[in-house]
């Protein structure tokens, strides 16, 4: 028992004293010094899920990091509700006020992920195929996380043995300061290698919702890119494009909202996913993007000009299945107006309506509102289920992520967005077809095409830091811009998030992110 009482204690030490309960629930009771596990393929397999299943589970954290300060949320309430996460949302983060706590939680998978290597890289029972194929998806999965890691928060420990699960339960040793920005971006190209290498020559499966070689592709197009832009690493634009290249088997779907469809899981465009199913799983958080049906208080109208009838319940969502429905977070309405009307990404991706002053003649607009139904799930039993997948790489991305690199190269962009902007209007030609410019004006017309794209995907935050303007990043635009989300002058530090206090006073080696007024003392 002071044994389980250790370990449970070092965990929380690693993770910052929160999240641990989350941490430990994913342990079976008998598994410390049991022996028990690792004995047999199907185990080996279920563990594999098991980490795809606490993948699935961060996900409103990935959204979180990935989107929330990339200036497409709103901090206006506009149904007479409070909003969530307004100090991530406004900029307002600090040492007390990190926005998220214990390294955004992901040590917890990642210790996970370095126990299955460790344990399957010396097991002798697995097909060798088979082995090196599970190595190349844990290898690609903890890159993952860490590519997270350090978009988020720059320099971070670096832990590649799961310690405490080893039997290391001396919270001194398990000390471990911030490796550089640098050293954390080697090892995620290291981990990116041994993934590719251990896939070998392997086709990336049907079933989209498992870690594949295209995945790992798409990550080392998405890293590379990052190092390129980001640290001007010129060299590693060509590795991303080459990766992004070897990418097989994967096109555009038809149309926009087939994309996430629940009855078409899996489709061509997918490259990953996050699988959800109706009864089994449902995606986090989409019902704090809707509206509370006792808001409208017979004053919302679809049209502006108040020419339909009162809104009632159009999306059909007040019989949920599980989720509260009412409007937590909600996008700005900039954002709605940035699409084209005849886009038919615009009101797959929202639902526009409106409150209005009928005293006045004609009646004038009070509040406009957005709800978001690009990802409404599925309708089962007359219950609405959240239940589509979220993407996490699609070949809409790996385009985008082309045509930014021939920008970037100084080349002409245009056969990588075309197909989206095709598709965006068919059966109708694109009114406005992009046509190649500078290079700055370039980079808008993909940064706004990306804004409209992969809104609830998680990449707008991201891409703000990444891609630039006058070789500055889009998010240090001035704040007349509408992309514009930091002022450089007195925030540069920001594109970095805190760490809370925590943190530093259970790891006295770990400092707070630089830039950040700190308590901590040196």
């Amino acid at each position: 028992m002071r044994y389980t009482k250790n370990i449970i204690f070092s965990i929380c030490f690693l993770l910052g004293f929160a999240s641990c309960s989350d941490t430990l629930d994913l342990t079976p009771e008998d598994y410390f010094g049991s022996g028990n596990f690792w004995q047999n393929e199907s185990q080996v397999n279920n563990f594999m899920v098991g980490i795809h299943k606490q993948l699935r589970d961060n996900q409103f954290m990935f959204l979180r990091l990935g989107e929330m300060r990339g200036g497409g949320f709103s901090n206006i309430d506009r149904q007479n509700t409070s909003l969530n996460e307004l100090p991530i949302i406004e900029q307002r983060i600090n040492e007390n006020a990190s926005g998220v706590s214990s390294w955004a939680g992901l040590y917890g998978s990642i210790i996970q992920i370095n126990l299955f290597i460790q344990n399957v890289e010396k097991i002798a029972f697995l097909n060798e195929t088979r082995k090196k194929y599970l190595l190349g998806q844990a290898y690609g999965l903890r890159a993952f996380h860490y590519f997270h890691l350090l978009r988020t928060y720059g320099g971070v420990p670096i832990r590649t043995e799961p310690e405490v699960l080893n039997g290391n339960t001396d919270p001194v040793s398990l000390r471990k300061a911030r490796s550089t920005e640098a050293e954390v971006l080697a090892f995620i190209k290291a981990d990116i290698a041994k993934s590719l290498s251990s896939f070998e020559s392997s086709i990336s499966p049907a079933d989209k919702t498992q870690w594949s070689p295209n995945a790992t592709r798409m990550l080392k197009g998405d890293a590379f890119l990052w190092s390129a832009r980001v640290y001007n690493t010129t060299a590693d634009l060509a590795e991303a494009k080459s990766a992004l290249q070897s990418v097989t088997g994967t096109s555009l779907q038809s149309s926009f909202p087939s994309v996430f469809a629940y009855n078409q899981k899996n489709n061509k465009e997918i490259i990953f996913a996050m699988r959800n199913f109706v009864g089994e799983s449902e995606m986090t958080g989409v019902g704090s993007f809707l509206y509370a049906t006792f808001n409208f208080s017979n004053q919302h109208y679809k049209d502006s000009l108040a020419s339909g009838p009162l809104l009632v319940d159009p999306l059909e969502i007040a019989n949920s299945n599980s989720q509260q429905i009412i409007q937590r977070y909600g996008y700005t309405f900039e954002l709605f107006r940035l699409y084209d009307t005849r886009d038919k990404r615009r009101d797959a991706t929202f639902y526009d309506y409106y409150r209005l002053n009928t005293a006045t003649k004609p009646a004038g607009i009070v509040i406009r509102n957005t709800a978001l139904v690009k990802f409404l799930g599925t309708i089962s039993a007359n219950k609405r289920y959240f239940s589509d997948d979220w993407p996490v790489y699609r070949e809409a991305e790996r385009l985008l992520m082309l045509a930014e690199i021939a920008n970037a190269e100084g080349a002409d962009p245009t056969q990588f967005i075309k197909p989206l902007r095709d598709r965006s209007y068919a059966p109708q030609a694109d009114p406005n077809p992009f046509v190649n410019g500078s290079r700055d004006n370039n980079e808008i017309f993909i940064f706004t095409e990306r804004a409209k794209e992969f809104v609830y995907e998680g990449k707008r935050w991201y891409d703000a830091i990444r891609m630039k303007v006058g070789n500055e990043p889009i998010a240090f635009i001035s704040a007349a811009h509408p992309f514009g989300v930091i002022n450089k002058t007195t925030q540069a530090h920001m594109v970095r998030w805190p760490i809370e206090p925590a943190i530093w006073t259970n790891d006295p080696l770990v400092n707070q992110t630089p830039g950040y007024p700190t308590t901590k003392p040196n």
